[in-house]
This record gives structure tokens, C-alpha cells and sequence, in this order.
């Protein structure tokens, strides 16, 4: 279980870097050699449903960053399921705890 969950973490690591490089390259090729605007301020995005506004580049970076989120939240279900299968209640309970949490952190923060 251990090594499995290990393999999901690199993989999911690997997967985000891999995507925000091909989208900061995607950037770099075509905004690269713009001159920023110093005088306009561009408030910060909030959120997925505020993906349609920004570029593709921009949007490849942000589904990078969403997969880093994402993968501590599978290592948690994954835990869950294998506890699920042991059933060992306890580290059941506990896990549904931590899940509960972070998806209550996460769900909050875009409100």
C-alpha cells in the first residue's frame, strides 16, 4: 500500500510539473516578449470558474496547479479505500475525518 501510494504521489507531482512547464513554455512562446503594462492593475483570479477569461497558456498553468492540489486529495481516498478493505475502523474513521476537511477547506475557499 505503501509503495502504491507513493507511486500516485510521484506521478501526480510529475504530472503537474509537466503540465505548468508545457504551460509556462506556451506562455513564454507566445507573451514573451511583451512589455508589461505597470500602469493597469490586474486583479488576481478567484477560482476555476474564472478560467474563461484568461488565455489558453494561462489556463494549461492553472490545470497544472489544480492536478498539484488534486493529488494529496487521491492519496487520501486511496488511503480511505485501502482502510475500507482492511477494515480496520478506526483509520476509516480518522481518514473520512482528514477528507472531510480538506474538502471543506477547499469548497470554502471558492465561495
Amino acid at each position: 500500500m505503501e509503495r502504491t501510494i507513493a507511486t500516485l504521489l510521484r506521478a501526480g507531482v510529475m504530472l503537474s510539473a509537466a503540465v505548468v512547464l508545457s504551460g509556462g513554455v506556451w506562455y513564454l512562446a507566445t507573451s514573451g516578449s511583451a512589455v508589461p503594462a505597470w500602469g493597469k492593475f490586474r486583479g488576481a483570479a478567484w477560482g476555476v470558474h474564472s478560467m474563461g477569461g484568461m488565455s489558453g497558456p494561462e489556463q494549461v498553468i492553472l490545470l497544472g496547479l489544480l492536478i498539484l492540489i488534486a493529488t494529496p486529495i487521491a492519496r487520501v481516498v486511496f488511503s480511505l479505500a485501502a482502510f475500507v478493505l482492511e477494515r480496520d475502523r478506526d483509520y476509516v474513521v480518522i481518514t473520512l475525518a482528514v477528507l472531510a476537511i480538506l474538502l471543506y477547506s477547499i469548497g470554502t475557499a471558492w465561495l
